[in-house]
């Protein structure tokens, strides 16, 4: 077994696709951390925001990692279903239901990578975006709370990446499904009917980081949700790969 998961975890980090993935995904993080601290900048003298909101949203802003996490062990499942690898994966791992428990330990192991890296640039960009500023960094606890839900989500996302791949089976399909139920469907929920929206694992991570929107769960029912999504989406998973023909 261990030997195929460290089949499976050289599938996800060969070739370009998690290092270009990962600056992508640090670049846009500097960017909207550029973009609070300019709004900040103008807010901290009159008192509308403190020095502790600011160290908070500036650590938040490191949520995005979540979907190239996604994305990276995504395009690994299907990938292999793309090319018709997934077949020989199959028959060399052993059966099919070896294959996933090393293909989802793997991308546990992925999310936790970038869950780590995202973790440590978070908790330094306080003090990177406002060095030779007149502010300082205030760490709190709701600092620290954000941190580690911002790690947490990232790792979910990486999970839920790879068992949206191994559902679908398209790359371009599966791709498209993830950044529209990201950046479209969920806020659109949340925003026309938010006693539906806020079920979504969207807006469940949205809770977890601390994102400050408006209508999401309260944190312990936000993990519940995670949770159920991951269970779900695990079942279904498992239920395709095991019963389905492979291409």
């Amino acid at each position: 077994m261990r030997d195929l998961i460290a089949a499976e975890w050289r599938k996800i980090w060969t070739g370009r696709a998690w290092w270009a993935l990962g600056l992508s995904a640090a670049l846009l993080c500097v960017l909207a951390d550029a973009g609070y601290l300019t709004q900040a900048l103008d807010q901290l003298p009159k008192g509308t925001t403190t020095e502790a909101d600011l160290t908070s949203t500036l650590v938040q802003g490191w949520f995005m990692v979540e979907l190239v996490a996604a994305l990276a062990t995504m395009l690994a499942v299907t990938r292999e279903f793309s090319n018709g690898a997934i077949c020989r994966t199959a028959l060399l791992g052993g059966g099919r239901g070896r294959v996933l428990t090393a293909k989802l330990v793997a991308a546990a192991g992925t999310g936790a990578v970038y869950a780590l890296a995202a973790g440590a640039a978070a908790a330094a960009s306080p003090w990177l975006f406002l060095a030779g500023r007149a502010w300082h960094p205030q760490w709190t606890t709701t600092t620290t709370w954000t941190l580690l839900g911002v790690m947490l989500v990232i790792l979910v996302g990486a999970l839920w990446g790879s068992l949206l791949g191994i559902v679908i089976r398209q790359q371009v399909v599966a791709i498209v499904v993830l950044l529209l139920s990201t950046w479209l469907v969920s806020e659109g929920l949340l925003r026309l009917a938010p006693k539906i929206g806020r079920f979504t694992i969207d807006e469940a991570m949205a809770a977890v980081y601390r994102s400050g929107n408006d209508g999401v769960l309260p944190i312990p029912w936000a993990l519940v949700v995670l949770a159920a999504w991951i269970v779900v989406a695990g079942v279904a998973g498992r239920t395709l790969f095991l019963r389905r023909d492979l291409p």
